[in-house]
């Protein structure tokens, strides 16, 4: 029998020689990539000292209260450690899908050897994109030392997300199912927020990012390479099925990611830590009628999905803790807390929607028309992210010293987050059979700008009262009546069954106007 390495480079030859692509064109396409990435390090860098530059600057000696930047930023390195563990469970980490798992899983050679690759491929990216992180958080945010202790400490969070990785293959090697991993991961990233919360109130605080020496980056790399060692011995342990599993996941969010679909990336990341099976029966007794059996339906997809409720309880949070960060507390920092962790939440609360929208069967046989559908679907996001408000805005509220009128606003505001949610899980796919667009990223659908912004669109433009008191730091009556204008017309707009863009509308209006004034004439 051939060896394992000798299958793996005739897989890859001819691949090669199907794909037509010669040695300069991977060459061109090495070099494209290491040029993208290093713009996009500039930028972010970029906007992270502009950033810096508009928040206020309080010193930390001055600090009356609430937690520092640095904690902040270790915070969010928290965070990102969490993220690392809980994507590395949902996609693997270890994995073999589509041809592969077909054909190589079931040869008779020495499995190690054709997922060696595959063991490494996840914890290299985990590394680099974990670093990068870090280090654009410290050189960008904090900027408050030089360059070798922005280095050091991203090659720290470089190998301590890269051993994260490898102690989830760990676990999936030993049987240990990818869903309880990933709910330690969901937790951990659900536990940062509320680590700054305690800090605030113990009074603890970080006035710098420690250094991490060279000593202790040398002893990180080689666990991590002991890790990956270990794991390499132990590849050959981890089932078959399991291994399908992972690499099927892995291809759809793939492929998700490629054909700019965020929905089906949601769906592949929340089913791939679902329960397999329920050992109890819920009985639903609340669903009397059609109404009440979507709303129930809604609201069991949400409780079901750990993910979504850390997000919301996360992003629930990370307004109360800017806002007890004097050198975030700043109109800046609360708008920006505000929109982004508002749309965090508001993606958690339309996973009904979103299943609805791929298998639209139950929502057909109900007798309730389309519109109707849409409207019963915007009571759990709406609701949900009222109670997400009252903690945001309340918070807010707290800050400016007026609770009552920002709770009044979040109230009138939390309709547009529901509607959000809505127009984002109903949206209409890219059209793939019309003309390309050349882009950085590859050949694109044209018109996939005005796809990927519906629902972001409502959110942004719902939302500009709420950025108006937040800059003018107190809540006009006149301001909160137009909040609760708009929600109504994101309300309608939301549970229209239309999928035709505004400019699209816009235009056969005009067509209308111009065949009626010919036909009169």
């Amino acid at each position: 029998m051939p060896a394992a390495r000798s299958i793996r480079r005739f897989t890859a030859q001819v691949a090669r020689r199907r794909a037509g692509a010669g040695l300069g064109e991977v060459l061109g396409d090495v070099y494209y990539a290491v040029v993208i990435s290093a713009v996009g390090i500039g930028v972010a860098l970029g906007v992270a000292g502009a950033l810096r530059t508009a928040l206020p600057h309080v010193p930390d000696e001055a600090l009356p209260s609430g937690v520092s930047l640095p904690t902040v930023v270790a915070v969010l390195a928290v965070v990102v450690a969490g993220v690392v563990l809980s994507l590395a469970a949902r996609l693997g980490p270890v994995g073999a899908g589509g041809a592969e798992a077909t054909w190589w899983l079931t040869t008779p050679v020495d499995r190690r050897g054709l997922l060696r690759p595959t063991s490494l491929r996840l914890p290299v990216v985990a590394g680099l994109t974990g670093g990068a992180v870090v280090a654009l958080l410290d050189g960008g945010l904090l900027a408050d030392h030089g360059i070798g202790h922005v280095l050091r400490l991203g090659l720290g969070a470089a190998l301590l997300c890269a051993a994260l990785v490898l102690g989830a293959g760990h676990l999936q090697s030993h049987g240990v199912p990818r869903r309880a991993t990933a709910v330690v991961g969901d937790l951990v990233i659900a536990a940062a927020p509320a680590l700054a919360l305690l800090a605030a109130l113990a009074g603890w605080r970080l006035s710098a990012l420690p250094d991490v020496p060279w000593w202790l980056l040398v002893a990180l790399a080689l666990a991590v390479a002991g890790l990956g060692w270990w794991l390499d011995l132990r590849l050959g342990r981890i089932r078959g099925r399991d291994l399908r599993e992972s690499g099927s996941v892995a291809t759809q969010a793939a492929g998700a990611v490629v054909s700019l679909d965020s929905r089906e990336l949601g769906r592949a990341l929340t089913d791939s830590a679902a329960r397999p099976r329920r050992r109890r029966v819920r009985r639903m007794r609340l669903a009397r009628g059609p109404v009440t059996a979507l709303l129930v339906a809604d609201l069991t997809v949400l409780l079901r999905s750990p993910r979504h409720l850390v997000q919301l309880v996360g992003s629930a949070l990370v307004p109360v803790v800017v806002v007890i960060t004097p050198q975030l507390a700043g109109p800046l920092g609360v708008v920006v807390a505000l929109l982004v962790s508002g749309y965090v939440g508001m993606l958690a609360t339309g996973e009904g929607s979103r299943r609805a929208e791929m298998s639209p069967a139950v929502d057909r046989v109900l007798p309730l028309s389309a519109q109707q559908v849409r409207r019963v679907r915007l009571v759990v996001p709406g609701v949900v992210m009222l109670l997400w408000s009252l903690v945001a805005f309340g918070a807010v509220g707290s800050w400016e010293g007026d609770p009552v009128g920002w709770l009044l606003l979040g109230v009138a505001s939390a309709p547009v987050w529901g509607a959000a949610a809505v127009r984002a899980a109903f949206r209409p796919s890219p059209n793939w059979e019309g003309p390309l667009v050349a882009t950085p990223m590859g050949a694109l659908p044209g018109g996939v700008a005005a796809v990927l912004s519906r629902g972001p669109d409502v959110a942004v433009l719902g939302m500009i009262p709420v950025i108006i008191c937040v800059v003018l730091g107190t809540v006009v009556p006149t301001v909160l009546l137009v909040q609760v204008g708009l929600s109504a017309i994101a309300l309608a707009v939301a549970s229209s069954t239309s999928t035709k863009t505004m400019m699209e509308r816009l235009s056969e209006a005009s067509e209308a106007a111009e065949k009626e004034k010919r036909g009169r004439a």
